[in-house]
C-alpha cells in the first residue's frame, strides 16, 4: 500500500442523483469525475437492475449531469449536441435541449428545445411536462423577434452585458451570479404544440415542486423589493388551470410539502425559538386547514461534511404511503419514513453520510459515504445493507488511510464529540505537528467519513483532529442554537477540545500547531487568531471578518446575520462589531493564510480581504490567494485544477510553519 497523496483526489469518482424508472425495474444514476486538463468534470449516466444488481454506463459524452425517467425505458436528459441551438443562444436567444435515449440500448436522440433556461422537469406525459425554469423580468425575449426588432434587441443585450441594475434584495446569490429581478417559475410544456404557458407569477419565487396526477404542489413566495424567509404553499390544477392557496406565506418557513395519501405533508418551522436554523416539525394540510402533524426536534437534512461529494439527489421521496427524508443525528446521516398515522421508521445504520436515495417498495438504493470508503452505491433491505458498486475500491485496498479515533469529552457540562487522526506513520516516540479542522455551517457536523484533505494531511505526517462545538448539527436545537453568542461558547468548546487532543496525545508538539476552516470554520479561524497566540499559523477559508459588511454585500447576509447575531447595523452596531474578528486583529501574532473566492457571494470577497489587510497593516505575515471564476463551493466543486491549488496553499502553508 502507498500513502495517499494531494492529487489523487483526481481519479476518485462521484456519485449523485439516483431515481428509480417508474415501474421499479432499473434505477438510474449519475458517476462524476475530474478531468484535470479541460479543468472541468466528465459527467454520465449509469443503469442499475434491481433485480440483478448489474450497473452500466448509459452514456458517454460526459456532460449528462441531471436526467428524468420519461417512461420506464427511456431517460431524458439536457445537453449541448446541437449547433443550430448552440448558435441561437450565443446569438442571445434562451432554449434548453434535451434528449432521449433507450436504457437497452441505442444513440440518443433529441426530443425537444424548450424555450427557456431549464433548472428541471417533472413529466406528466410524454407529450407534457412541468418545466422549473428561469425568468428574467428584465430580460428581452429575443426569440420571438425578428427583423429590426431581433437586431435592436441582440445589440441591446450586448450592451447591457456591461451593466447590473439593483433594485432588491437579494441581487445576487452564490453559484447562480446577479439575480435581481430574476424568478424560478413553473410552466407547463406541451411538445405537440410547442406551447408553454406559466403557471406561476412573474414576480413569484418558487422553491420546491412536487406533482400529482394533475395536480402541481409548490412552495413560494412573491416579492419586488425583499426576499422574505417565509413561504406559501400552493395548488395549481392542471385540468381547471387555477392556483389554490393552501399555506400563506406570511408565516412560516417551508422545508418541503408533498402528496401524502389524501392530504400535503410538509415541514415547517416558525424560528419563534431558535430562529433560522430552528428544525422544522411535520404539518399536514387536508381541506385548506393547517394541522400539527407531528413535532421533530432533529433536521430533516443531510449535514454531514465532506470533500468528496459531487451533486446531489431528491431529499424527499414518497413511496407506498410513506414519506421519505433525511436527518442527521450526532454524527451520522440516516433515511427515514413517516406514515399516514405518524409512525417513523428508520432504514439506514448510523454509518457516515447517506448522499442519495431511491426507494422502491420495501427496497432502498442509496449512495453514500460508509466508514473509511468513497462514495459507492449501496442495497438497503429490512436493516441490512450491501454495497454493489466498487467505482472507489482501489482506495481503499491501495492507499494507506487514517481511521478516526473518538475523542469525546464534556463541556459546561454538554458532552462534545471530537476525533483523533493519527499520522498513519505514528510512532509514539516521535514528535509531531497538529492541525484542528472547523466544519463550516456552523448548523453542520463532521463524522466518521473520508475527508481528503485531513487524510493527506495524516499521510504527510500531522496528526488531525476535528469536532462538533455547540452551534453544529444533529443534536436538536438547542444544541444547534448559538444566535448572539458566536465567538464565544463555540470558541470555548474548540479550544477545550484542543487541551483534550493534546493531553490524550503527548506526541503532538504544542509549539507546532495549525488551525483552519471554511466558511463558519473560516470565522472561527480568524476569531481564534485575534484570542489566543496557541497556532503557529492559520489558514482562513471564504471567512466572515466584518458582520457589519457582510450584512449589506452577501445573499444572506441582511437575514442571517440579523438572526444569526441577534442585531442589525442600526439597532446595535457594538454588537455586530464584537462579534467580528476584524475588531481584535490588531491582537493577532499568527502567520495566516487567506483562501477567497471572486464569485463567492455567501461570504463575499470583500471579508477575506478586510482580514488580510488588517493582518498586514500590523505587521502580521498574512496571504491571500483569490480564485477567480469560483464561488463558495471551491473546496467542494470547484474547477479540478483549483482544487489542486487551493489544497496546495493551504498545505504548503502548513508545511512553512509547522516543520521547520
Amino acid at each position: 500500500m502507498e500513502k495517499l497523496k494531494l492529487k489523487d483526489f483526481l481519479n476518485y469518482k462521484f456519485l449523485s442523483n439516483i431515481e428509480f424508472a417508474p415501474n421499479g425495474e432499473h434505477a438510474a444514476f449519475v458517476v462524476h469525475e475530474s478531468d484535470y486538463d479541460e479543468n472541468t468534470y466528465n459527467s454520465n449516466i449509469w443503469i442499475l437492475n434491481r433485480k440483478n444488481k448489474n450497473i452500466s454506463k448509459l452514456t458517454n459524452l460526459n456532460e449528462e449531469k441531471s436526467f428524468v425517467w420519461l417512461d420506464s425505458d427511456t431517460i431524458l436528459f439536457k445537453g449541448t449536441r446541437d449547433k443550430k441551438i448552440q448558435k441561437k443562444i450565443e446569438d442571445g436567444e434562451t432554449w434548453s435541449s434535451f434528449y432521449a435515449i433507450n436504457i437497452n440500448g441505442g444513440e440518443a436522440q433529441k426530443y425537444m428545445d424548450i424555450p427557456l433556461t431549464v433548472f428541471s422537469l417533472k413529466v406528466i406525459d410524454k407529450d407534457n411536462f412541468i418545466i422549473f425554469a428561469e425568468y428574467d423580468n428584465y430580460g428581452l425575449d429575443v426569440n420571438s423577434l425578428n427583423g429590426l426588432e431581433r437586431i435592436d434587441a441582440v445589440a441591446k443585450i450586448k450592451e447591457n452585458k456591461d451593466y447590473e441594475v439593483l433594485d432588491e434584495i437579494p441581487f445576487w446569490s452564490n453559484g447562480e451570479g446577479f439575480t435581481n429581478k430574476k424568478r424560478k417559475r413553473i410552466y407547463i410544456y406541451n411538445k405537440n404544440k410547442n406551447s408553454l404557458n406559466a403557471v406561476t407569477g412573474e414576480y413569484t419565487h418558487v422553491e420546491y415542486v412536487a406533482f400529482d396526477n394533475s395536480k402541481i404542489l409548490y412552495v413560494g413566495n412573491e416579492f419586488e423589493e425583499k426576499l422574505e424567509q417565509t413561504s406559501g404553499i400552493f395548488q395549481y390544477d392542471i385540468k381547471t388551470k387555477k392556483t389554490a392557496i393552501l399555506l400563506d406565506d406570511k408565516e412560516y418557513m417551508v422545508h418541503f410539502a408533498e402528496y401524502l395519501d389524501d392530504s400535503v405533508i410538509c415541514g415547517l418551522s416558525e424560528g419563534k425559538n431558535h430562529g433560522l436554523n430552528e428544525n422544522p416539525k411535520f404539518y399536514t394540510i387536508k381541506n385548506k386547514k393547517l394541522s400539527l402533524f407531528k413535532d421533530h426536534d432533529t433536521s430533516m437534512s443531510n449535514s454531514v461534511g465532506s470533500d468528496c461529494k459531487y451533486g446531489a439527489g431528491k431529499s424527499f421521496q414518497v413511496s407506498d404511503g410513506k414519506l421519505y427524508f433525511p436527518t442527521t443525528l450526532n454524527k451520522s446521516s440516516f433515511i427515514n419514513s413517516i406514515d399516514a398515522n405518524g409512525a417513523e421508521t428508520v432504514y439506514s445504520a448510523d454509518n457516515g453520510s447517506v448522499d442519495s436515495y431511491a426507494v422502491y417498495k420495501n427496497e432502498i438504493f442509496f449512495i453514500g459515504l460508509r466508514g473509511e470508503k468513497l462514495q459507492e452505491l449501496y442495497y438497503l433491505k429490512n436493516g441490512k445493507e450491501k454495497q454493489i458498486s466498487f467505482f472507489n475500491e482501489d482506495i481503499s485496498k491501495n492507499k494507506i488511510l487514517s481511521k478516526p479515533k473518538k475523542l469525546n469529552f464534556i463541556n459546561d457540562d454538554i458532552e462534545i464529540s471530537g476525533w483523533v487522526l493519527e499520522p498513519v506513520d505514528f510512532d509514539p516516540k516521535k514528535k509531531y505537528p497538529g492541525i484542528l479542522d472547523i466544519h463550516g455551517g456552523p448548523k453542520t457536523a463532521y463524522g466518521e467519513i473520508f475527508f481528503h484533505e485531513m487524510q493527506v494531511w495524516a499521510n504527510m505526517g500531522y496528526f488531525v483532529f476535528f469536532c462538533n462545538p455547540r452551534g453544529g448539527d444533529g443534536r436538536g436545537d438547542e444544541f444547534s442554537d448559538i444566535r448572539g453568542k458566536y465567538g464565544t461558547i463555540d470558541y470555548d468548546d474548540l479550544m477545550k477540545f484542543t487541551d483534550v487532543v493534546l493531553e490524550k496525545y503527548p506526541e503532538i508538539d504544542s509549539e507546532k500547531l495549525g488551525v483552519t476552516g471554511g466558511s463558519y470554520g473560516g470565522y472561527m479561524t480568524n476569531w481564534i487568531i485575534g484570542h489566543t497566540d496557541r497556532f503557529k499559523c492559520a489558514a482562513s477559508q471564504r471567512s466572515i471578518a466584518n458582520w457589519i459588511s457582510k450584512f449589506g454585500t452577501t445573499d444572506i447576509g441582511y437575514y442571517f446575520n440579523a438572526d444569526q447575531n441577534q442585531s442589525t447595523p442600526w439597532r446595535d452596531h457594538d454588537k455586530l462589531w464584537w462579534h467580528s474578528p476584524m475588531k481584535y486583529a490588531d491582537k493577532v501574532k499568527t502567520p495566516t493564510l487567506f483562501i477567497h473566492s471572486e464569485q463567492d457571494y455567501r461570504c463575499w470577497l470583500s471579508e477575506g480581504i478586510q482580514m488580510f489587510t488588517s493582518l498586514r497593516y500590523h505587521g502580521v505575515d498574512a496571504r491571500l490567494c483569490l480564485f477567480k471564476g469560483e464561488n463558495h463551493e471551491l473546496s467542494r466543486s470547484g474547477k479540478p485544477k483549483h482544487r489542486v491549488r487551493r489544497l496546495e496553499e493551504i498545505t504548503n502553508w502548513f508545511e512553512k510553519y509547522l516543520k521547520k
